[in-house]
Parts: structure tokens; C-alpha cells; sequence
């Protein structure tokens, strides 16, 4: 198979769908790998290294595009890559298609076989795929919320550890799964007053004794978030619904009852945020206040630390590009019920439950797609 990884277009995002390692490991399978020229720039890995693990280095994306039966991205098609997709190509990345009604029109209209990494499963039922980044965009929570409440971001000139005498932040986590966990041992390991609100009693339990007492674990309930949220100096949205829309679990009124120059840090804005405040930002210009309160809610955090971000992301979906590369994606599929969990559009039909639901489309269920007719 001819596996294409075209360079990332959204902005900021210097993240790679491959690094050199993946490529060998394809090429190793007998697989054609075609890298656009430039693509690993922005992790500081140059086309001759590449070229050297066995890819074929293309001017551009449209070479790219044309050439190749799989591509491999990090981040959702923009507009012009999605006319770029051609009737049954595959393509395997992030996609968050239920905040993205644009997104998946394009797709649609493409009749590509679109695999999602958010909603691929593992036998736990968990997100394999999904986590590298959740893990990282847990712990730059707390680094970009610190920066959030300095002085010169507009925040409330509080120090989120204190020092003695002086109280530390209150941070509250809303969400305890993978980002949530990472940003709780961020927050707990720079000092500050944290809070975690999850409606898990038994991920309540666990935190309890991993933390000894050193954290307040919260039950998740209208009242508590509100309790909570407008004591606040620091807000840390993390909750998930695979596949769905974030649940709008911090209101207006809520931000607005928050003590000036206070901060939330939506990293579910991929799913359309948690926050009723919230819209999407980037790293060029990642925050913005409403009602005194500033809000960071960049779509693409792990891509400003772009090269850990890869090489986690490479580690984890790897195995499921060599898999689709081996088989086919129709094979692939059917063999592997975890991976047929990611294919959210197929051949114009969104075949994801909950995207069609909150895109208010029609669903087509995916199994349906597994023929060689399909």
C-alpha cells in the first residue's frame, strides 16, 4: 500500500503524522511511503532522514494526496485538504467531527473512508489513541493556566503554588480521565489548592488514596460545579464524551459570579468545550477574556510542543497504520472491532453514532461498510 503523510496546514501545528521510525517499520512491510517535503520541519527532523528510513520525499501536498492510498495525518483535514481526498482513500487522524459541521461536509463530499484516532477503543474500553495527547495536553493545562493568571496575560497576578504565608491558587479539575489525571498531578506538584469534580465514585476512591488527603475529591452535581468553579483562580475543563459534544458544564453565569482576572483552560474545545464561554483559539492568539475572566481554549495544545507530541502519538498509532496497511481498511475493520469503532465517515455517510446525532445527520452503522461492495 502507498501510505501518504502530508506536513500539518493548521496553524501552529508542527506535529508529524510519522516519524522516521514509523516509516521504516512500513517500508520493513513492504509498504510505499511518501513524506511532503518539509513535513517533519517543524520536530527538527529534516527529509534526508526521511529519505534514509525509505520514504519518498513529494513537493507537496497535492503529490501526496494523489499518490497515496492511506494518508496518515495528526490533526483534522482543513477545508483544502478535504477537497484533496478522492472517493474511497482512507484517512486516519483526529478528526472531532462532532464540533465540525464544515469538516464533515467536506468529508462527506469526498467519499473518503475516514478513521478517527478519538474513537478507536481498546478492550478496556478506553481511547488508546486519544491518550498520548490527553496525557499531554493534561499537563500543559497547568503550565499555560500558571501563565493565564500572570499579570501581563490579564490574569489576577496569582502564583499557583503561593509561597509560605501566602495561599495557593485554587485550581479545580472538572473531569478525572486521562488529561484530567495528568493536569491533577501538575497542579498538586506546583503546590496549588486543587479540586477535582468527577461523577466516578470509584475514580473518586482511587484519587483519595493516591493522594492521601492531599486533594478534595468532589461528586460531580450542577450545584458542586457551580460551587466550586466561581471560587476559583484556575478552571481546568477535561470532560469527554467519545465521539460527542462536550457537555456545557460551566455556564455564563457561572464565569460571570468568577473573581476577576481568574482563568479557564478548556481542553475540550476539540469537542465544542465544556465551558458555555468557550471558542476556539490557537497558539498564534490563544486567549481572550469574556466578563474579566481570561480563557485559553486553543484547538491544537500537544501541538505546541510538537515534538513530544509526535513521537508519543507515533508510539501509540503505529500499529494500527501498519494493520491498515497489511490488510486493507475493509479487512482491517472487520477483524478488529476496537479499530472499526474509529471509522466515523464512509463513502459519504457518517457511520459514528454520536457525530450523526450531534450533527443532527443521518447514521449509517459501520459494519454496513465491510463489504467489497460497500
Amino acid at each position: 500500500m502507498r501510505v501518504g503523510v502530508p506536513t500539518e496546514i493548521k496553524n501552529h501545528e508542527n506535529r508529524v503524522g510519522l516519524v522516521p521510525a514509523g516509516v521504516r517499520e512500513l517500508v520493513a512491510h513492504g509498504h510505499e511511503v511518501v513524506v511532503q517535503a518539509g513535513a517533519g520541519a517543524g520536530i527538527r527532523i529534516g527529509d534526508d532522514v526521511y529519505t534514509a528510513a525509505g520514504a519518498k520525499i513529494l513537493p507537496d501536498a497535492a503529490a501526496v494526496f494523489e499518490t497515496a492510498d492511506l494518508i496518515v495525518k495528526v490533526k483534522e483535514p482543513q477545508p483544502q485538504e478535504c477537497a484533496m481526498l478522492r472517493e474511497g482513500q482512507v484517512l486516519f487522524t483526529y478528526l472531532h467531527l462532532a464540533a465540525d459541521k464544515v469538516q464533515a461536509d467536506g468529508l462527506i463530499n469526498s467519499g473518503a473512508v475516514a478513521i478517527a484516532y478519538e474513537t478507536v477503543t481498546d478492550v478496556h474500553g478506553h481511547l488508546p489513541l486519544l491518550a498520548p495527547m490527553s496525557e499531554v495536553a493534561g499537563r500543559m493545562s497547568v503550565q499555560v493556566g500558571a501563565h493565564c493568571l500572570e499579570e501581563a496575560a490579564g490574569g489576577s497576578g496569582v502564583l499557583l503554588g503561593g509561597v509560605p504565608g501566602v495561599p495557593a491558587a485554587k485550581v479545580v479539575i472538572i473531569g478525572a480521565g486521562v488529561s484530567g489525571s495528568n493536569a491533577l498531578d501538575m497542579a498538586v506538584g506546583l503546590g496549588a489548592d486543587v479540586a477535582v469534580i468527577e461523577r466516578d465514585l470509584d475514580r473518586l476512591r482511587q484519587l483519595d488514596v493516591q493522594y492521601g488527603g492531599r486533594i478534595r475529591n468532589v461528586f460531580s452535581t450542577r450545584e458542586s460545579i457551580e460551587q466550586f468553579v466561581v471560587d476559583a483562580d484556575l478552571v481546568i475543563g477535561t470532560v469527554l464524551i467519545p465521539g460527542a459534544a462536550a457537555p456545557k458544564l460551566v455556564t455564563h453565569e457561572m464565569v460571570k459570579a468568577m473573581r476577576p482576572g481568574s482563568a479557564i483552560v478548556d481542553v475540550a474545545v476539540d469537542q465544542g468545550g465544556c465551558t458555555e464561554t468557550t471558542r476556539p483559539t490557537t497558539h498564534a492568539d490563544p486567549t481572550y477574556t469574556v466578563d474579566g475572566i481570561v480563557h485559553y481554549c486553543v484547538t491544537n495544545m500537544p501541538g505546541g510542543v510538537a515534538r513530544t507530541s509526535t513521537f508519543a502519538l507515533t508510539n501509540a498509532t503505529l500499529g494500527n497504520v501498519l494493520t491498515l496497511a497489511d490488510k486493507g481498511w475493509q479487512r482491517a475493520l472487520a477483524d478488529d472491532p476496537h479499530l472499526l469503532h474509529g471509522l466515523n465517515v464512509c463513502r459519504g455517510e457518517i457511520t459514528h453514532d454520536a457525530v450523526a446525532r450531534d450533527l443532527g445527520l443521518s447514521y449509517r452503522p459501520p459494519e454496513s461498510c465491510l463489504t467489497a461492495t460497500a
